[in-house]
């Protein structure tokens, strides 16, 4: 059985806003694992978990923490779920590294976790460190996999789309774990499931859970 992984916690619930406390609290209701969040660095060094680059007028690249509020603060998200939750940090910018190992160093998770990120330099740093915190690299295009596959990572976390049973047995082969995303049909869900992927990331997060461990209805 995969893990099973909320996408920026119970992404699909409407009036639930992702990358919160309380997504990440609805993903872990549903019986998930656990759940992938990004994180992004503010102009005064604090880790915020965000996605996008902004938040309303705000550039989280030139805010301080206290700009915004409602961001939640990696620290503040690994000690509250370290305990109980298998957690997937993205790295969305550089710069985060030395930061995000400290604090896993310090408080590790566990159920396990994964410090993944769309850009190779960041996890190839983070490889050089030597650090026991496993890294992977994320893919959404052959390009992007082909370049990945050739990096010193433990995960590979390619998009749904690239998923085939060749793939999967040499990653195997290659002693490389693997979690796809964004998986939100029944019918992918099983497909990877029966491929023996690692675990699977997904926006709905009950309909996963309902899926792959209560059985369809």
């Amino acid at each position: 059985m995969p893990l099973l992984l909320g996408h920026r916690g119970a992404r699909v619930v409407k009036g639930v806003p992702e990358n919160t406390f309380a997504s990440f609290n609805l993903a872990l209701k549903h019986g998930c694992d656990g759940f992938e969040f990004d994180v992004r660095l503010t102009a005064c060094g604090a880790a915020v978990v965000c996605h996008g680059p902004k938040v309303g007028e705000i550039v989280i690249a030139n805010a301080q923490a206290g700009e915004a509020p409602q961001l939640p603060m990696l620290d503040d998200v690994v000690r509250r779920y370290g305990q109980k939750a298998f957690l997937n940090i993205e790295l969305k910018v550089a710069g985060l590294e030395s930061k995000v190992l400290k604090l896993l160093n310090e408080n590790p998770p566990m159920r396990g976790c994964v410090i993944s990120s769309f850009l190779p330099n960041v996890v190839t740093d983070l490889k050089v460190r030597n650090s026991p915190v496993e890294c992977g690299i994320i893919c959404e295009t052959a390009k992007q996999l082909a370049r990945g596959r050739k990096l010193p990572v433990d995960y590979i976390i390619p998009h749904q789309s690239l998923v085939e049973k060749a793939l999967v047995k040499e990653l195997r082969d290659a002693g490389q774990k693997i979690f796809v995303w964004t998986v939100n049909s029944k019918k992918e869900m099983l497909r990877l499931a029966d491929l023996e992927v690692d675990g699977i990331i997904s926006d709905n997060t009950e309909l996963l859970v309902r899926t792959l461990r209560r059985g369809i209805p």
